[in-house]
């Protein structure tokens, strides 16, 4: 019923004592003031002001308004300034969630470089697989989801439908078969699958026991899991044990190496894709679109020549 030019109109006339003085100082004709009290009276159903010779006095409605004018109006100034400094990355928060293996990778030295580069903008971070991770994307409770997929399979794997959201490829990651360095078959350029149908298996997080499942369907067997564990140092451990072999990405042992063991390809090969995922709205958010790109980069320096990074 009230907009802001109606309040700074108020206000001026409050200030000023009459129409002229009030369109002087606002840089209004006194005709254009007139009109805008004209339908403010008309919207509010009642006298705000009351003419008195060539000044005007405030009736008690025109006087609230005038109050609440300064208040009003403050507020949006204080907001448009808050606005201007987002938007100018002054200030802004990014709230990002990524898997373990990248959170101890990619994500590090991403958000060293936002807070050189943009010191006001605060960046929030917390671990969490991709379903979880995505699901908190599309409640409001994160801005970027750092997450991944395996070969055949889309980064939603069926959770949490992508359709509305922007997936950035960030770099792609072999998965190899990780087995202690005493192991008959670590010598190997390459190692069949099928000839793994008798061993003890360490599987990881869901996704990965997932994946572990339907690589090992494909060469015939369906792998004996002794061991769970979504903590890949330990994982790496019980391997160098000699408790059981896993399959693990490129990544993971690249930045987590163990003396005692070590990772050959295996065939049927696989992949894996790491992606940033935001929404469309959200990637236009200054703070936002920075930090995407800073993990761009980390995952560029990474992987130079590796996949695609459109964020």
């Amino acid at each position: 019923m009230i907009d802001t030019a109606g309040f700074r109109v108020m206000r001026a006339i409050a200030d000023e004592g009459s129409f002229t003085a009030a369109a002087l100082s606002l840089g209004y004709s006194q005709p254009a003031v007139s009109q805008m009290v004209r339908r403010l009276e008309q919207r509010t159903g009642t006298a705000l002001v009351e003419r008195v010779g060539r000044t005007v006095r405030l009736t008690e409605a025109g006087q609230v308004l005038a109050r609440y004018a300064t208040t009003v109006l403050t507020a949006l100034d204080a907001a448009e300034e808050e606005i201007a400094s987002i938007a100018g990355l002054r200030s802004g928060r990014v709230r990002l969630m990524a898997f373990p293996s990248s959170s101890s990778t990619v994500v590090p030295q991403a958000l060293a470089q936002v807070r050189r580069e943009f010191p006001g903008v605060a960046v929030t971070f917390t671990e969490a697989e991709p379903p979880e991770s995505l699901a908190a994307l599309r409640a409001g409770e994160c801005d970027i989801a750092v997450a991944f997929s395996y070969d055949g399979t889309d980064v939603g794997r069926g959770e949490e439908s992508l359709e509305n959201f922007v997936v950035s490829p960030l770099l792609e990651d072999d998965v190899l078969l990780a087995l202690p360095r005493d192991h008959p078959l670590a010598s190997r350029d390459v190692i069949d699958l099928a000839d793994l149908a008798d061993e003890d298996w360490i599987a990881g997080c869901p996704r990965c026991r997932g994946h572990l499942l339907q690589l090992c369907s494909v060469a015939g067997f369906t792998p004996k899991v002794a061991y769970e564990t979504e903590d890949y140092v330990a994982i790496l451990s019980f391997i160098a044990a000699g408790l059981g072999i896993a399959v693990i990405a490129d990544l993971i042992l690249e930045n987590t190496p163990h003396p005692d063991v070590v990772a050959v390809p295996i065939r049927p090969s696989s992949r894996r894709t790491v992606y940033a995922v935001t929404t469309p709205d959200l990637q236009r958010v200054p703070a936002v679109a920075a930090t995407l790109s800073a993990l761009c980069l980390r995952a560029s320096a990474m992987r130079a020549g590796g996949g695609p990074c459109r964020a």
